[in-house]
């Protein structure tokens, strides 16, 4: 057979006769070309009886002459060819000539029937019919496969198998040099796929197709590990086994051949069934959505707002943003983040807080601009609590630029503020002066139970004051992302230091607060 050499001979009759497919074979060779592997089974079966049969050619002519060929004899009672010498006498070879199977083929000890029956244009098919039902928009397409734990107990098996028989000299491929199961599936059934639903594989594809096996008449293959190699298989979140793919692996790189064969069969016991599609899947990797907000409602959280299963509030900034996303993208879920929050009461106003979405398992994932523009527009319309505005699709790696702005970048406010004790406008004066006035913020009360206890320094880069009348002022202020503005204003018992109430010497609360600006150049401006 092309591509195998006189030295895989061995391999191919121990593997054929231990019950291996012929695709099984062709990988502890290390046959590395994918068209081999597409070959049908029948054809492959067949090649690869007839290399094995095939007798050792003599290396020089004299050797034809003196010892002529051996010949190949039919014993009546068996499918076995046997080899005669010159003078006719049977001899058996070294290792079995494997016999052709003519009825349906036996599951492979190996694989469990993987590289047998599911990975044909039938099965292509059936995988193409369940992506079509799932209605997803995509132009290519890459496939993960999920294969039973046990079959890297069996793979183990028939290499130590193979090892005793042939010998370690004439076998002389490392284990790693063995072709995995996955990758030759992946060879034979892409092609198959691809021309079922006219797109391209590609493994950098955003959508996935997964197929997962499972094979319950041999789950306990695995078992017989954990008591000898017991640290390798602990309990895991959102594990139902322990017995994982990796976890198995590792423990079989720990134990001893001669542990192993006291414990398993090499070759793998002969299953009786084959194995069991469990789940054929469809997913699309996220696509995140970012602009700007508005918010000018004093009632309207960010996030909805839920306390013991409770809702507080009706709706909230992330509600009236992503329900119309979810609903054109077909999404299953999403996160909402942004550059900082505003309390319930506080408006944002100017050009917006940075906003993106994490749009998870979206159905549709190709927008043109002008339909980006209506989505914002109908967003818009729904609502006259918010606005958005620069609403774009944008890639995961651009949504640093806004967690950067966080902490690093200033932020703008216009707070009117109470005053206990009577003012005039001279008295409020002195604050215009003040420039780059560091405070020290212990944790706020109202946030500490969602933030840990710390002393934060922030700086208040400018504060400028605006006469109202003897008890009210406007304070407008750019400070340092992250600080509190309502505790600067009273103190929070003490907790900011130092803040106005020191300043004044008097009582002052914050009334109202507003964000006049959020200075985070993201995501870029979109001209109307």
């Amino acid at each position: 057979m092309h591509l195998l050499k006189e030295k895989d001979k061995p391999v191919v009759r121990v593997l054929l006769n231990a019950g291996c497919c012929p695709r099984c074979v062709l990988r502890f060779c290390c046959v590395g070309l994918q068209s081999t592997y597409r070959q049908s089974y029948k054809d492959l079966m067949k090649e690869l009886t007839d290399f094995a049969r095939e007798c050792n050619k003599p290396n020089a002519e004299t050797e034809e002459e003196n010892d002529p060929p051996c010949k190949k004899m039919k014993l009546e009672e068996t499918e076995d060819f046997v080899e005669s010498d010159k003078n006719g006498t049977v001899t058996k070879p070294t290792q079995e000539c494997p016999t052709v199977q003519k009825d349906e083929p036996k599951t492979c000890v190996v694989c469990l029937g993987v590289l047998q029956h599911f990975c044909d244009k039938d099965f292509a098919k059936k995988m193409s019919r369940v992506v079509e039902s799932a209605n997803y928009q995509f132009s290519s397409l890459v496939i993960s496969v999920s294969l039973p734990a046990q079959l890297s107990v069996r793979e183990h098996a028939a290499w130590l198998l193979v090892k005793q028989e042939v010998g370690q000299q004439d076998f002389s491929s490392g284990k790693d040099d063995v072709i995995q199961i996955k990758e030759a599936y992946k060879w034979i059934i892409h092609p198959l796929i691809s021309e079922e639903l006219g797109v391209p594989v590609d493994g950098k594809s955003p959508f996935e197709v997964s197929v997962a096996f499972t094979h319950s008449e041999t789950d306990g293959d695995c078992h017989f590990l954990a008591s000898i190699c017991s640290t390798c298989f602990k309990p895991a979140k959102n594990k139902q086994s322990v017995f994982t793919r990796m976890a198995v692996i590792k423990a079989l790189e720990k134990i001893k051949e001669e542990d192993f064969r006291k414990q398993f069969s090499c070759p793998p016991n002969s299953p009786e069934t084959k194995c069991d599609v469990q789940d054929i899947q469809c997913l699309h990797a996220p696509l995140y959505v970012a602009g700007r907000y508005n918010k000018y409602s004093r009632t309207l959280p960010q996030t909805p707002w839920v306390i013991d299963g409770e809702r507080k509030m009706e709706s909230s900034v992330e509600e009236l943003i992503s329900e119309p996303l979810l609903a054109v993208f077909r999404a299953g879920g999403l996160n909402f983040s942004s550059s900082g929050r505003e309390d319930v009461d506080v408006r944002t106003l100017g050009n917006g807080r940075p906003f993106a979405i994490e749009l998870l398992n979206p159905h549709r994932a190709t927008f043109t601009k002008e339909e980006i523009k209506n989505l914002q527009q109908t967003i818009n319309k729904s609502s006259d609590k918010i606005k958005v505005r620069d609403l774009q699709i944008v890639t995961r790696e651009a949504m640093v630029h806004m967690k950067e702005g966080e902490e690093g970048k200033t932020k703008c406010y216009n707070a009117l503020i109470w005053t206990e004790k009577a003012i005039k406008t001279s008295d409020i004066e002195f604050i215009n002066n003040i420039k780059e006035f560091k405070i020290d913020q212990k944790t706020p009360l109202r946030v500490l139970h969602r933030r840990p206890l710390a002393v934060r320094p922030r700086i208040i880069h400018t504060m400028r004051a605006e006469f109202l009348d003897e008890h009210h002022f406007r304070l407008y202020l750019k400070t340092q992302a992250g600080t509190y503005i309502k505790e600067f204003v009273h103190g929070d018992f003490g907790r900011t230091k130092p803040n106005l109430c020191n300043l004044m010497s008097t009582v002052t609360d914050i009334l109202e607060l507003d964000v006049e600006s959020v200075d985070v150049d993201w995501p870029p401006a979109i001209e109307d």
